[in-house]
């Protein structure tokens, strides 16, 4: 465990910041140690060194998100987005199956669903998801946190009644993995871009399935799929994987070689103290709302605060050097580990204004 002073060092050496920047929920900043590994990855590249480190990366950050989830890295497969995952996912269930969703969840959670055409795809309220779950549902798929808002699904809740119907459990922990702790044992399958509070470039999606594949057929499968790539390149892949890796899709080998550096990172400094860090300041700026009059949309121990009304601002506040979000017209403000009360603080006096 890092204490506060080490915390804050690392910090303080990863992250230089020329705004207020509070929209991780969009994107998260890289660390230093991360666009030095880009720079080196593009250096292999154009002096014509042998790649194999970069596909040696992409190894290591699997085991580092296994790690970070609480799974083997057997179950672990690496993409490219998360619509791509949901895609296989819908793609193995049979004709007439329903899924539960959540009103206005993301879209790469629900959209592959829908373009079956064939599957019942149920939409609720995300704090009804317990309760809706009946006999006949066969998945429930959520997001962790609401990308619009912050909101946090009861998982608890949700995997008692999915386990009491027999559905299957999917959830997207995007907006979670990085400051809340993930647990991906305990559902059937998660996924989790790597590009928002993993700190990472876009590019690398990981998707988490049971030991038995949980009926998954690797419909996307490519060369990287095979248990030798090297020797699947072509015809058809004679031997997929025996592990999650038969789910791989190509690799951005650029992305995992920072990615890498990122994954470290967040161990290094631990998901409990980078969780109690964001949370301070998310309860902070609720704090500061209130006492400005403003009421944030209820979202009770999570590191994204949406403020209903306010989204319009968001073009005067980044000119003033402020980034956040609008989403559905609400102000969106996410913390994380690179940010300070006084980051806090210079938003609520510009809301102040």
């Amino acid at each position: 465990m890092e204490t506060r002073e080490t915390f804050d060092s690392l910090v303080r050496a990863e992250f230089t910041p020329k705004s207020t920047y509070l929209n991780t929920a969009s994107n998260g900043l890289l660390p230093a140690r991360t666009v030095a590994a880009l720079h080196e990855a593009a250096r292999l590249r154009a002096e014509g060194r042998p790649l194999t480190p970069l596909y040696e990366d992409v190894e290591v950050c699997r085991a580092l998100y296994a790690r970070l989830v609480g799974v083997p890295p057997t179950r672990v497969a690496a993409g490219a987005s998360v619509a791509a995952h949901t895609g296989v996912i819908a793609a193995s269930l049979p004709a007439g199956a329903e899924i539960l969703t959540a009103e206005d969840d993301f879209t790469s959670v629900l959209n592959p669903f829908h373009v079956r055409g064939d599957l019942k795809v149920r939409a609720v309220e995300l704090e009804r998801i317990p309760e809706s779950v009946r006999p006949g549902t066969a998945l429930v798929a959520v997001s962790a946190v609401q990308s619009a808002d912050g909101r946090i699904a009861d998982l608890p809740a949700l995997r008692e009644a999915a386990r009491e119907h027999g559905a299957r459990t999917y959830v997207d922990f995007s907006q979670a993995a990085g400051w809340l702790p993930v647990d991906a044992d305990a559902y059937d399958f998660t996924a989790a871009a790597c590009y928002k509070w993993l700190l990472g470039p876009n590019g690398a999606v990981f998707l988490t399935v049971p030991e038995d594949f949980g009926g998954l057929t690797p419909v996307l499968a490519g060369w990287v799929a095979a248990e030798e790539p090297w020797r699947s390149c072509y015809g058809p892949v004679a031997e997929l994987a025996h592990s999650a890796r038969r789910f791989d899709l190509t690799h951005a080998l650029f992305t995992y070689a920072g990615l890498r550096r990122s994954l470290e990172l967040v161990e290094e400094l631990g998901v409990a103290a980078v969780h109690a860090h964001d949370l301070a300041l998310a309860e902070r700026f609720r704090t500061g709302l209130a006492a400005l009059g403003h009421e944030p949309v209820p979202a009770p121990g999570s590191a994204i605060v949406s403020v209903p009304g306010l989204g319009s601002r968001q073009p005067e506040l980044s000119e003033a050097g402020i980034e956040v979000s609008d989403r559905a017209g609400n102000l969106r403000a996410s913390f994380h580990l690179y940010n300070t009360a006084a980051d806090v603080d210079r938003l609520l006096d510009a809301l102040s204004g």
